[in-house]
């Protein structure tokens, strides 16, 4: 486990402010870190010292509950820095909520525990070679030379059930490679997705998909530092691979517990992603700023004697500075209807639709849409001021020595993720059909 003494934080005020005073810290190396793609191991150790991957463990684990809205500002202000720095903890977030919404009390006694001590947690989620993203090749099954005789528990251990089964007499092995598993190089933890294979039952669980928690050091875990993508590059998104890696019932938690109903749990996976894109914007707003301040000359044809008083660059400023508040005010709304969605009272007043869609208009549907408004601003936001630096900042602005490219490159990666145009297409059916958008974890 990483060796940190990590502080405790207990308010959100607190959250925010060490997040500010990180991304100080942060952004000072932030382009040579990417120039030179130096992986951030002393920075994300600073990260969990700070206690700032612990903000979400819940009160009576010894956290600060601190809600979604206030992990997506902490993500915002630390994208703004360094993207790369607030991406890797993305999933360590979603993983931990996972937990909260699916995992045994043992399971969230032991992890939230591992995190307030300063764990990281990555995804080993992503494959290729299936027909689409969604098809789950890692298969979890059990280990018929490995039983653990006399052993029995409910189901409640795995899958948050209350139905009697033998799971605890049986071992399982997870095989499998999976590709774009950010912060896996600086984990702890790989919250692994498998698809169960037992045609024969023998394991008692029901067939679907299980995160798998595997300490990243377990035999048979191989961490392959090949990410070479245009952006985004120090993130540790590279390939792992599982060979036959033993595993027990107590590393399990069935994600359908938390994805085929109105969690909230897709919301706020997508809130962070938004919180990252806006950071982006954020950054790459501030940067053009400075450069045109400080390094661009006015065209001949403006009669000024600096760029800044050039009205088409002023007017271009004007529309950039929209833009990146648009994203971010959308991104306090969303937050806010995330938040409601996840409140114990909306928890408690769950309903599943047996179309496999929310329920509308319910909590769950009212935050997916709002983070989709929101992503779709701060994906647009992102793109547009990172490639306008080079703009308003004029010919010199290209030279690599100002490596101003980073900014694009970071939200052209980053806001591939998970496509934009489905946000319309989900939007525009509740704007029309009052359809809520389905339950899948993307929205």
């Amino acid at each position: 486990m990483t060796v940190v003494t990590a502080e405790r934080i207990t308010t959100a005020d607190q959250a925010v402010r060490i997040a500010t005073e990180l991304a100080e810290v942060f952004a000072a190396g932030a382009v040579e870190r990417d120039h030179s793609r130096r992986l951030p191991h002393e920075e994300l150790d600073q990260l969990s010292a700070s206690g700032l991957l612990a903000i979400t463990v819940p009160a009576e684990f010894g956290g600060a509950d601190l809600p979604p809205s206030v992990v997506a500002e902490v993500v915002r202000i630390l994208a703004a820095a360094d993207p790369n720095i607030a991406q890797v903890p993305h999933s360590h977030f979603v993983y931990l909520n996972l937990l909260r919404l699916a995992g045994s009390r043992a399971q969230r006694h032991d992890y939230f525990g591992k995190v307030l001590a300063g764990a990281r947690i990555a995804n080993a989620q992503s494959e290729r070679g299936g027909a689409t993203v969604a098809d789950i090749s890692t298969v979890l099954r059990p280990d018929h030379d490995r039983t653990v005789a006399g052993v029995e528990s409910s189901q409640d251990d795995v899958t948050g059930g209350a139905a009697s089964a033998r799971i605890e007499a049986r071992r399982f092995v997870v095989e499998g490679t999976k590709y774009y598993c950010t912060g896996s190089l600086f984990a702890d933890v790989l919250a692994v997705l498998t698809r169960l294979d037992d045609p024969q039952g023998v394991s008692g669980l029901a067939p679907g998909e299980y995160v798998v928690f595997v300490p990243a050091l377990e035999p048979g875990v191989r961490i392959v530092d090949d990410w070479d993508a245009l952006g985004q590059r120090t993130t540790g998104s590279g390939t792992v691979e599982f060979a036959a890696v033993k595993v027990g019932p107590e590393q399990l938690v069935s994600r359908a517990s938390a994805v085929n109903a109105p969690t909230g749990y897709g919301a706020f996976a997508q809130l962070l992603h938004a919180a990252i894109d806006a950071g982006i914007a954020r950054g790459a707003l501030a940067a053009a700023a400075e450069f045109v301040r400080t390094r661009s000359r006015p065209w001949f044809e403006a009669e000024v004697a600096h760029a800044v008083d050039d009205p088409l660059v002023v007017q271009r400023f004007g529309e950039l500075g929209v833009a990146v508040a648009a994203a971010e005010s959308t991104l306090i709304v969303a937050g806010a209807a995330v938040d409601a969605a996840v409140r114990p009272t909306a928890v408690a007043d769950r309903a599943v639709a047996r179309d496999g869609h929310s329920d509308a208009p319910g909590d769950g549907a009212q935050a997916s849409i709002a983070v989709a408004t929101a992503k779709i601003l701060a994906d647009r936001a992102a793109n547009e001021v990172s490639a306008a630096i080079f703009e308003v900042g004029g010919t010199r602005s290209a030279a690599a020595e100002h490596r101003l490219d980073h900014f694009w490159r970071n939200a052209r990666t980053h806001t591939l993720h998970d496509p934009v145009r489905w946000k319309y297409q989900h939007i525009g059916r509740a704007v029309l059909h009052n359809r809520p958008p389905p339950l899948h974890g993307v929205i």
